[in-house]
């Protein structure tokens, strides 16, 4: 099980070595060092402001709130650790990493939802990866799958991500199919990966637009497969580019990629990110609008006279992180493009205007993330997915540069 891992990130490995001569990397390690060190003191403090039977979540108002094992967020933080012990050899981050995961392991058994890869993929999957110990962590992530996959509907060929409406399927949805094609070669089963290519396939066909940009919710006739309606329920509008969702695309196809080596895959999320990076809308800063078009909102519109200038810190995460690795998968000039824009990010990310004072924000990482507008929740606050994704940035482009 373990050389079966290994030799996955090997893989991994190889493919950003041979990338390297691609683009120029600007940042340095320093800088790159300096701002994980900064993120392990944050998160320490972070873990004195969480009860023990908890998972961070936001701070707000000055309060930090916390959720239980069943919010969808409630990978993150463990995984966050994972990742810092990673960086760092920390035996105290793992430690406290598996105190969260003896918390969370009961999801496994969860299929009311869709967002088991969040929750038990960047928490389980990760020390899986690092530590192979097939015998405490492979059955909880078949377990995982298993709930998963019940969610699947052959006749929508997709996940159901909610409950309500008729049979909705969110664009976050694409980034719970790592977690099956990775249930694949810790089983050696097809069938997860299949149901991530199916519903991968579907996505691209009906949750996209001609400009590239992505709906938030398309939702379906269970019986018929037929499309009931396009909607948001995050985004300014039905029709606007809500910024995470355009975010989880851009990662979840690029991801897809990795895991299929279907070129199809490739190509689309290279087209996402044209749309992303070349959109009229973008800040100077590379930290997107909560929604890209937020700036021209209507006085008609309910958020035009107070949410038209808010960023999602989050989105430039998760977006940063994607970059990196699709640069490794494409030519020259490409490469150096998504580079430089993720680099641009990470400057910002790190800067004063979005990175918390060590002490502060609740020990969360990052500032200024916007979890949902139309339901007046989250907004302008740290999000533990937020740091989760800027430290998997790091992590990535600190690989890039060792490679």
């Amino acid at each position: 099980m373990k050389n079966r891992l290994n030799g996955y990130m090997l893989l991994f490995c190889v493919t950003v070595s041979v990338s390297v001569a691609k683009a120029q990397y600007t940042l340095k390690k320093d800088f790159i060092e300096k701002n994980l060190n900064e993120a392990i003191k944050q998160i320490d403090y972070l873990g004195s402001n969480t009860p023990s039977e908890k998972l961070p979540r936001t701070y707000e108002a000055g309060k930090s709130i916390s959720s239980g094992t069943g919010w969808w967020t409630s990978g993150f933080y463990p995984g966050t650790l994972l990742y810092l012990y990673e960086y760092s050899g920390n035996e105290e981050l793992l430690d406290r990493a598996k105190q969260k995961l003896k918390l969370l392991e009961k999801e496994k058994n969860n299929t009311t939802t869709h967002d088991l890869g969040f929750m038990l993929y960047c928490s389980f999957g990760n020390i899986l990866r690092l530590t192979g110990d097939s015998s405490a962590y492979k059955e909880v992530l078949l377990t995982g799958a298993n709930s998963l996959i019940s969610r699947f509907n052959p006749v929508t060929k997709t996940i159901r991500s909610w409950e309500g409406w008729t049979y909705p399927v969110i664009i976050d949805n694409m980034m719970n199919l790592e977690f099956l094609t990775q249930a694949s070669k810790i089983s050696g089963e097809k069938k997860y990966q299949d149901i991530a290519i199916t519903h991968a396939n579907t996505t691209m066909k009906n949750h996209y637009r001609n400009d590239m940009s992505c709906y938030h919710v398309v939702d379906y006739n269970p019986q018929t497969g037929d499309i009931v309606a396009k909607k948001t329920a995050q985004g300014a509008f039905d029709e606007s580019a809500w910024a995470r969702g355009q975010a989880w695309g851009l990662y979840g196809y690029t991801m897809m990629y990795r895991e299929t080596k279907r070129k199809e895959y490739l190509q689309f999320a290279e087209k996402i990110a044209t749309y992303i990076l070349n959109h009229p809308n973008m800040p100077d800063d590379g930290i997107p609008f909560w929604d890209f078009n937020a700036p021209d909102l209507p006085a008609s519109s309910p958020y035009a006279s107070q949410y038209k200038q808010y960023r999602d810190a989050s989105a430039a995460a998760i977006i940063a992180s994607a970059l990196l690795e699709l640069s490794t998968y494409v030519k020259n000039t490409k490469a150096k493009e998504y580079v430089n824009a993720a680099e641009k990010m990470l400057v910002s990310l790190s800067s004063d205007s979005y990175k918390a004072p060590i002490g502060s924000n609740g020990g969360f990482i990052l500032m200024h993330s916007v979890g949902s507008i139309p339901h007046k929740s989250e907004i302008d606050v740290p999000l533990t997915y937020a740091d989760y994704y800027y430290v998997e940035a790091l992590l990535r482009y600190r690989n890039l540069l060792r490679n």
